[in-house]
């Protein structure tokens, strides 16, 4: 076998696996004397538990609750933050919470113990919207308001004084709502023990990050709880933290019953008791002078939810990409977390910068059509350059190709030319956008909190990857496979790489904020060339630990400085035709480019820009979820619509080769950036086909017929 380079295109390593149907997921493990679990939820938004009566259980039945968290146990779940209960005791917060575990034999009996327990509740008023609890009484215990958490940034001169010198002042409210990840595999995990530890066979992104949860609610050390990831079939960030939320309560059962137990989410359950993404509403005011924008305060709130999870770092984010790529002189930033009565928010491909992203670039659309030109040009005037200041008063590092890559989707879908003919409520459109995302964790979360670790192990001619990062169906495996294999000048089929076990892999860090392939494939490389260097001195180890670039300034208190190392770039153009007696809208044509320094694997990439991007129009035009008194009211696939390969035509893509310095032969993260713009070159593209401007998503067809009826 020839020795795999890193411009070869390769089949995924797991790819007739999984089309053969062999793959082994969470709900495919059993052990003898299994048993099953079932959830007991609330089903209230906002309440004090009075009483809970249960029915009479059969023999080898059981109810757990936190009644039985051990003493030296905690009732909470340590994300990032220490608030989300295991089990709601005394009062809950959204429906949903986990009150109590069912385990038995039989599913069917545990579905009849559910259904017929009487849970006696006195009910509140509960926050929905942020307008709720922006408006609200505080539903935070000893708060005064319902900020969960908060932050501001700033760049330039005084904002207050451009906006009172300008000639012209634009303001503009813009509105995100839920996204359900619809990840193939629902949630679900297995615990057993193993001498005296607890072992967990799960679906999940992120194994070191459910340890650390779940721990402290029996007081025993991460170690006693191992993670083994089983395959997991998609995620999106769906199953970063939310596995805590099962393994939790599963490990107060196993430490009570002692027999090995299942919990297996429906797809229903995981439609209506999962975390979402944030919704969230942007105000932005902004300062025109001499045709260009010199200044913009910006307003961000998230809904939160009932608990904070990931959302300050989610918030962060969302704020740091405020201005997407423009240069603006002088900005005023101020992001809002607000805690509701809904089912937490948490990570979503993007984390929380596709709703600033969406915002920013629809603002300066309208900021466009204002001064009488085309979008793409008064935003091509504003682009930042290598060496500009970011909102946290960092700077760009890598040369920004934003113009190149442009220019190649402007020519392929005749941009200019369609943009003239369709005139402004035509019924056709076309539409553009430009975004970015910025690589590994916010701040100084790769270098003072993650401090990642990878390891090599050699045996004979053959080498194992040890590391916690997970393949989730993005490719990873077969991405850090061939780093290694090209590095150390083997065939591919000579890495090895299983699903993380967290008794015997180094801690990587998680599968999130698209640092995988920038950060977890960096030390991999470095592994592989010392290994290449003593290769002749038989088997043995070779492990890394992440070392941060210096010239990258950062102030954790103050949020000043190198957000993040570099960025990925993107550009969008969206062509459609709206059907004015339906509202159905028929996208014609797709064209992205995006630059994410070096592409490992072109196949997988172009398979995550195919998805990412129908993600993101589906997000825009028709993924709508409602949340009423508490309650999701999409909960099944046949009212939560996703896009299918009907919905939209073949893409045209382009890759914008710009190796990154520090990057495993020069690739930056993009799993996400590619989900983060397409969808406000959709709903510029619609605007321009019925004339209207529009200031929220998703818009389905009602929605459409909404905003024309709107004054």
């Amino acid at each position: 076998m020839a020795a795999t380079h890193i411009d070869d295109k390769i089949r995924r390593i797991d790819a007739l696996e999984k089309a053969r149907g062999e793959t082994k997921y969470a709900s495919d493990y059993f052990f003898d004397g299994m048993l099953y679990a079932l959830m007991l939820r609330s089903t209230e938004a906002r309440a004090d538990i009075l009483s809970i009566t249960t029915p009479s259980l059969p023999e080898g039945y059981y109810f757990i609750s936190a009644k039985d968290i051990p003493e030296g146990g905690k009732n909470s779940l340590h994300m990032i933050a220490t608030d989300w209960q295991c089990f709601a005791d005394g009062d809950v917060k959204y429906v949903g919470e986990t009150i109590g575990l069912f385990v038995g034999q039989s599913r069917a009996v545990l579905k009849s113990l559910v259904d017929n327990t009487k849970v006696e509740y006195r009910k509140k008023k509960p926050l929905i919207t942020i307008d709720d609890a922006i408006s609200g009484e505080p539903i935070l215990e000893g708060k005064s308001d319902n900020v969960m958490c908060s932050l501001y940034c700033e760049k330039g001169e005084n904002v207050d004084k451009a906006l009172k010198e300008a000639d012209m002042v634009i303001e503009e409210v813009f509105e995100t709502g839920f996204q359900e990840h619809v990840h193939l595999e629902t949630n679900g995990a297995v615990v057993t023990e193993e001498g005296e530890n607890y072992v967990f066979y799960i679906s999940c992104q992120c194994p070191f990050y459910v340890r650390k949860s779940i721990a402290g609610v029996l007081g025993i050390p991460y170690e006693r709880v191992v993670i083994r990831q089983t395959a997991t079939g998609g995620a999106f960030g769906g199953k970063e933290h939310f596995p805590d939320v099962l393994a939790g309560p599963l490990l107060v059962a196993e430490s009570k019953i002692h027999k090995p137990i299942k919990l297996i989410f429906d797809r229903e359950e995981d439609m209506e008791f999962s975390v979402k993404r944030h919704p969230s509403k942007v105000i932005y005011k902004s300062a025109i002078k001499d045709g260009k924008l010199v200044a913009t305060k910006g307003d961000i709130y998230y809904n939160n939810g009932a608990y904070l999870s990931a959302s300050y770092v989610v918030l962060q984010r969302g704020v740091f990409h405020a201005n997407g790529v423009y240069d603006i002189p002088s900005t005023y930033l101020r992001g809002y977390g607000m805690a509701t009565n809904t089912f937490p928010s948490d990570a979503f491909r993007g984390f929380g910068a596709p709703q600033t992203l969406f915002a920013i670039e629809m603002h300066m659309s309208h900021i466009a059509h204002a001064l009488g030109v085309d979008p793409a040009d008064f935003k091509r005037s504003m682009f930042i350059k290598k060496g500009g200041e970011t909102v946290t008063n960092g700077h760009v590092v890598e040369e920004v190709m934003l113009e190149q890559m442009f220019e190649n989707i402007a020519k392929e879908s005749d941009y200019y030319r369609k943009s003239k003919e369709y005139g402004w409520g035509s019924g056709k459109g076309i539409g553009v956008s430009f975004y970015n995302h910025g690589g590994a964790f916010t701040g100084n979360g790769e270098q003072a909190i993650i401090k990642a670790h990878a390891r090599l192990k050699k045996t004979g001619d053959k080498v194992t990857i040890e590391v916690g990062s997970t393949e989730m169906g993005q490719g990873f495996q077969t991405a850090l496979r061939k780093i290694a294999a090209t590095v150390l000048e083997l065939p591919i089929e000579n890495i090895d790489y299983p699903n993380p076990d967290t008794s015997v892999v180094p801690d990587s860090g998680p599968t999130a904020a698209s640092r995988s392939t920038m950060v977890v494939g960096k030390l991999i490389e470095r592994c592989a060339i010392e290994m290449k260097e003593r290769w002749g001195e038989g088997d043995f180890s070779v492990e890394k630990e992440y070392e941060h670039p210096e010239g990258f300034p950062w102030d954790q208190d103050t949020f000043r400085g190198d957000a993040y190392l570099g960025y990925g770039w993107g550009a969008a153009i969206v062509e459609l035709e709206i059907d004015r007696r339906t509202n159905e809208v028929l996208v014609k044509g797709i064209w992205t480019s995006h630059e994410i320094g070096k592409a490992i694997d072109e196949l997988i990439v172009h398979g995550q820009i195919n998805g990412g991007v129908i993600q993101s129009l589906g997000y825009a035009s028709m993924e709508k979820m409602e949340n009423r008194g508490g309650r999701f009211k999409q909960t099944s696939m046949s009212d939560y619509i996703i896009p299918t390969s009907m919905d939209f035509p073949k893409q045209y893509y382009h890759i914008q080769e710009n190796p990154y310095a520090f990057g495993p032969f020069g690739a930056k993260g993009m799993g996400e950036l590619v989900f983060n713009g397409a969808d406000a070159a959709y709903v510029d593209a619609l605007e321009r086909a019925l004339g209207k401007e529009l200031y929220k998503i998703p818009l389905p067809p009602e929605d459409i017929e909404e905003a024309l009826n709107a004054r």
